[in-house]
């Protein structure tokens, strides 16, 4: 391993520009004591027990960029674009190194770079037309959904599959074809201003995100009754838009910034107590503006403080909820099932233990331990249309140890892990129905039962 003595190197503003990595405060790097604890919580690692593909092993890659010992070779750049960002290493962490910090940075830059020479994956067509798009704009996501609907209405998506035509699709439309669920009729848009029920005990705002409202509009309706059952008055602002975490995370940090600032104009922060966040990978976002804004070259001052002000707003609901002290659920829902932890919700918010906690409150609800609950599921945003290989190898992994529990539903807090589930479950014909905490809770609530 390359000796930890070595420190950056002297570089002038020109090379700086060129380097990777080089505006990144170098003590993060140092942070790393190279103790090998994050090895064992890596998903990459797990699976190639590469050293390279491990947490450690990517910040010395990233480090010796910036130091000029080596170049941002092929190879380098496969070992650090196989990172899922799922966090896990910080939890794991003893010495409390802000992995995010240093790779997301880090990839805003290599991205820049690759731009600036005109060979930027970034510019292809899945990044620029489906990811960049489609996914930031749920009425885009709605109509581009429509003949799927009436596919599955009619049941042509099966004959479609009975003979292989999805094959001829390219390689991410396939993908995309087989993480799409049974989709539900549309909910209509929501009122901007939902009544607490019962005494008023807070007035929150609802995030309610892209591909969530897009693909899983059912889901925010059922927290906002949620809400409203423990006494919040809802505001659903119109104007609010994708978190921009798409594009932060591959590297298209002015648009991500583009985002934030609109957020930022839609959410009155003086008239509301929080800003309650459904999907994990959002709120890890979100949350994250105060430090990616920091990130971001350029950024007027003033804008600077805003958005950190307003990082400071978001809430998980489940975190939330938790706090506020939960009014008990009646409604009985007599079924085993397990919890799977979104990434971006136990490691990047640190939310484990509050949505077992209002899950226990569901009468008739039994929660089975799930091993390896904590290890990512392979889809990290959009990692399963980018890094099919090893999303796949996940996604196995983590269906063996759902099947291994013997729940009949599955819960988790994000979209993309529900998305990605979904898909392994179908493809092994095991029946098991993937539902958000919200779901449930509002089920028990308003006293029905679970239609799998």
């Amino acid at each position: 391993m390359p000796d930890s003595s070595i420190t950056n190197p002297t570089l002038a503003p020109k090379e700086i520009e060129q380097i990777p990595g080089s505006e990144i405060p170098y003590e993060k790097f140092l942070d790393c004591i190279h103790c090998g604890l994050c090895t064992a919580a890596c998903p990459t690692y797990l699976e190639t027990g590469n050293e390279n593909d491990s947490p450690r092993g990517r910040i010395y890659l990233m480090r010796a960029v910036v130091d000029q010992r080596i170049e941002l070779s092929n190879a380098v750049k496969g070992h650090l674009d196989l990172c899922l960002d799922c966090r896990s290493c910080e939890t794991a962490c003893p010495s409390g190194v802000q992995y995010g910090r240093l790779i997301e940075p880090f990839r805003v830059d290599v991205h820049k770079m690759e731009s600036s020479q005109g060979k930027s994956a970034q510019n292809d067509w899945f990044h620029h037309w489906i990811l960049y798009r489609l996914f930031p704009y749920p009425k885009r996501i709605r109509w581009a959904l429509l003949p799927a609907r009436i596919m599955q209405a009619l049941k042509i998506d099966k004959l479609l599959e009975f003979f292989r035509l999805q094959y001829l699709l390219p390689q991410k439309l396939r993908r995309m074809h087989n993480l799409l669920p049974r989709l539900r009729p549309a909910e209509p848009s929501s009122p901007e201003i939902l009544p607490a029920i019962g005494t008023q005990r807070a007035r929150v705002a609802l995030f309610t995100g892209c591909v969530s409202e897009g693909m899983y509009s059912h889901v925010n309706r059922a927290t906002a009754r949620v809400l409203q059952a423990n006494g919040c008055e809802v505001i659903v602002p119109s104007t609010q838009t994708c978190c921009g975490a798409i594009h932060y995370h591959s590297g298209a940090d002015r648009e991500a910034l583009e985002f934030a600032l609109q957020n930022l104009a839609a959410f009155e922060l003086e008239q509301i107590d929080a800003i309650i966040v459904n999907v994990a990978g959002c709120g890890a976002m979100l949350k994250d503006y105060g430090h990616i804004v920091d990130e971001i070259r350029g950024v007027p001052t003033e804008q600077v403080e805003q958005l950190k002000k307003l990082a400071t707003k978001f809430q998980d609901v489940s975190e939330f909820l938790f706090e506020l002290g939960p009014v008990p659920p009646e409604g009985e829902i007599p079924i085993q099932a397990t919890y799977h932890d979104a990434c971006h919700l136990v490691h990047a918010q640190k939310v484990q233990n509050q949505p077992r906690k209002l899950l226990e409150l569901i009468p008739g609800l039994t929660l089975v331990p799930l091993n390896e609950s904590t290890i990512c599921c392979g889809a990290a945003g959009s990692y399963n249309l980018t890094q099919p290989e090893m999303a796949d190898q996940l996604g196995k992994r983590k269906l063996e140890n759902i099947l291994a529990t013997g729940a009949e539903v599955v819960i988790s807090g994000n979209v993309g892990c529900t998305l990605q589930i979904d898909s392994q479950l179908r493809q092994a014909r095991k029946p098991l129905y993937v539902a958000h905490p919200m779901e449930l809770l509002d089920l028990s609530y308003r006293n029905q039962k679970l239609q799998m």
